[in-house]
């Protein structure tokens, strides 16, 4: 997540993956605010994720928008689908990501088919593996897709072109 794009000059849409309301206990009882998780992305292998909190779940939302235009990052796509399998990790949360024959779709769950959605791949089948925690979802799908590699990057890394690799 280290590549740092604009997003002034994007057309991002935007997508809530989940709403929470949490409290905090204080003298004079419990104050109520709203947590929003939203994934914004081109559609074109740019996508990010932000977390808002407010009173009201509008202005969460917003928060929320704002942050993820903060966290941007591009992704290898090859086609419809990604480049190899590949396994994304955060915290508890654990993603096994597929590449899929074009015609197949999306075949994931919740937080992870905002994210895919949003980056704008089509062909793709995916398995949350471990904590159903969206935030720890979202930032799993986001590295591990952020980590893939197409194979012009590998030929680029290596100083080779890419027939010495493949060949």
């Amino acid at each position: 997540m280290a590549n740092i794009i604009d997003a002034s000059k994007l057309e991002l849409s935007e997508r809530v993956v989940a709403i929470n309301r949490v409290s905090k206990t204080v003298k004079g009882g419990r104050i109520m605010k709203f947590s929003a998780l939203v994934v914004v992305g081109d559609g074109n292998g740019i996508v990010g994720f932000g977390l808002g909190k407010s009173g009201e779940v509008p202005d969460a939302i917003r928060k929320g928008v704002e942050d993820a235009k903060k966290n941007l990052v591009k992704i290898s796509l090859k086609g419809t689908t990604i480049p190899h399998e590949i396994v994304g990790k955060f915290g508890a949360g654990e993603v096994l990501m597929k590449p899929a024959a074009p015609g197949t779709g999306v075949i994931a769950g919740g937080p992870v088919r905002a994210v895919i959605e949003m980056a704008g791949i089509k062909d793709i089948r995916t398995k949350s593996l471990r904590s159903n925690n969206p935030c720890n979802v979202v930032r799993a799908t986001i590295q591990g897709l952020a980590e893939c590699t197409s194979l012009k990057e590998v030929a680029q890394k290596r100083g080779k072109s890419v027939k010495e690799i493949l060949g």
